[in-house]
Order: C-alpha cells, then structure tokens, then sequence
C-alpha cells in the first residue's frame, strides 16, 4: 500500500469559491458558426466560442440533432492532449444522432486562445509554483463555463446530462450543478505529489522533470497540487458516478483511490480498467444508455 502524504489545504474551498466567483463575473460573450462539413441530415455541428477566466476566449464543437428535442446530452471534458475532437472515439454517428453532444477545448488545446501556445509535454507544470497562477485552475473555470453554456441550451434533457471525462470530470461535477451522470478515469490529480514519483511516464513525469530541475520548489509544487487533489472534493450531489480505475498494480487502482471511493458510498460504481479502449467503452456506453433509459447503446459503428 502506497503512502499518501499531505493533507487538504485549510483554504480548499475557498481557493475554490474564489475562482467561481471570479468566473461569474466574466461575461460569456459566445459567438457560434455552423461547421458545415461536421453537419449531416440527422444534426448539426456548430463551432462554439466563449469567454472564461482570464479573460481567455475558449471553444467547443457543439452537435444537435434534427428533430424534435429536448434530446439527453453528452458532456465531454478535456483530456490531457492539444487535439479536440468534434466527437471522441470518432464515427459514433449515433451518439449525434440521439444525443446533444459538446466537447470543449480548454486554454492549451487547439482553437482555444492563439496568444497561449501551450507545450505537450509542459502543460501539467505551467505555472505550477503559485496556486493562483496554476494553469489547471483556469482549466477547472473553462470546464465550469462549458457546462454553464450546454445546461443553457434549449434542447437539452436536463433530466439526463452525461459528463464524460479524466479528472476533470470529476472536478467539475463536484464544483458546479448540472451534471445528472459522469463517467470519469482519474489520470493526474490524486495524490499526484505521491504517485508521480513511482513513474516515469508522462505526463506525469512533467511534475518530475520539473522538481528536478528546480528542487527548491518541490513543497511549491506540492502545495498548488493539493488544491487539484481529488481527494478533497466532494462527489456530485446529483446522480450516479462510474469510475474506471486502475487494476492490480496499475498506479490509480481501487485499493490506492479508497479514501476518494469511500466518500461516494452507493452513487459510485467501480469498473476497474481492461486496459482496452475498446472494452472499457462498450462497459461505459452500456452504462450510460442503462442510467438514461436509453435501449440501445451509442456505440461507434466498428464496434457494432
């Protein structure tokens, strides 16, 4: 069993509200355009830009399908990579079909901000030595704008509204209203201080390669890291969470994450990972579809 050290920081919520509030503050200023190669007979795709903390322009592809809604709606938070794709895991035609579907792109990913060229590796560990100036904090404010937009739209259920992501996922629901579902893997943020030193995988080994490059600032890192600890935060309210975690020796597995897992009591479910994309999909969808009612599954049309 790995040791876990440091604790919640007695500011935790604080950090938290402040930022929130600040956000509050910023206006949305959205401008929407149709993409009108991702548009088809059965939806529409839309490029969608707004403004979060910063002030920072951001952007997400929006999907709608035709028809009458309100349609149940898919949430897909940013994972760690400069890419945003229109829909994850490529031809699920079905998912914008049946679902109203919105991936953001966060500030460091393509189409966000031109001014902040982010570096792959190296955004784990911009601004890392202040928790106010951690780059991550403005990723939490981008994702909560996100959901602010879709929950704002008129045909979306929201009865059923699926955040699907990492970490971020997780955060977002836990910060802000709105999300009646997640499906989320933890990948970065627990106990990273702890975890990161027994890899040398990146992106991970970004709060290595930073630590020793400048020892000085290990308890700096430490310190902006506990605020992005998932340990402190509290499960969602509303719903239902699936977690796909880590199995045997993996280093986010259920035996390391118990004290996050412990807090969720019965609105949590396990799924510990088959290391397969394919795999660890059909379980997620299957889900998905079960906790909104849904007959059939959204499945991309090479896992049919």
């Amino acid at each position: 069993m790995v040791s876990l050290t440091h604790n919640q920081p007695p500011d935790f919520m604080s950090y938290w509200n402040a930022t929130l509030d600040e956000l509050s503050e910023t206006p949305v200023s959205q401008e929407t355009s149709e993409v009108q190669l991702r548009s088809t007979d059965f939806c529409k795709t839309y490029r969608i830009h707004l403004t979060s903390l910063g002030p920072y322009r951001i952007f997400g592809y929006l999907s709608i399908p035709t028809g009458e809604g309100p349609f149940p709606a898919r949430y897909y938070l940013p994972k760690y990579g400069s890419v945003v794709e229109p829909i994850p895991q490529g031809s699920a035609n079905s998912q914008r079909e049946n679902y109203v579907t919105f991936s953001l792109g966060a500030r460091g990913q393509r189409g966000s901000d031109q001014p902040f060229a982010a570096s792959f590796p190296g955004l784990l560990t911009e601004g890392i030595d202040d928790p106010l100036e951690y780059v991550f904090r403005g990723i939490v404010a981008d994702c909560c704008r996100g959901l602010e937009y879709l929950l704002g739209r008129p045909e979306v259920d929201l009865e059923r509204v699926v955040g699907i992501g990492n970490d971020l996922a997780f955060i977002t629901a836990s910060l802000t209203r709105g999300l009646t579902h997640i499906v989320t893997t933890p990948a970065l943020f627990y106990a990273t201080s702890d975890i990161s030193v027994r890899t040398n995988l990146y992106p991970l080994e970004e709060i290595n390669d930073y630590t020793r490059r400048y020892p000085s600032k290990s308890e700096d890192v430490a310190k902006t890291l506990s605020y992005m600890d998932l340990r402190w935060f509290d499960p969602p309210e509303e719903g239902m969470t699936l977690m796909i975690g880590g199995s045997g020796h993996d280093l986010l597995n259920q035996e390391i994450m118990q004290p996050l897992l412990h807090k969720f009591g019965e609105k949590l479910e396990f799924h510990p990972t088959e290391h397969s994309a394919y795999r660890d999909g059909l379980f997620s969808e299957r889900w998905i579809a079960g906790q909104m009612g849904i007959a059939d599954p959204a499945l991309p049309e090479h896992w049919q």
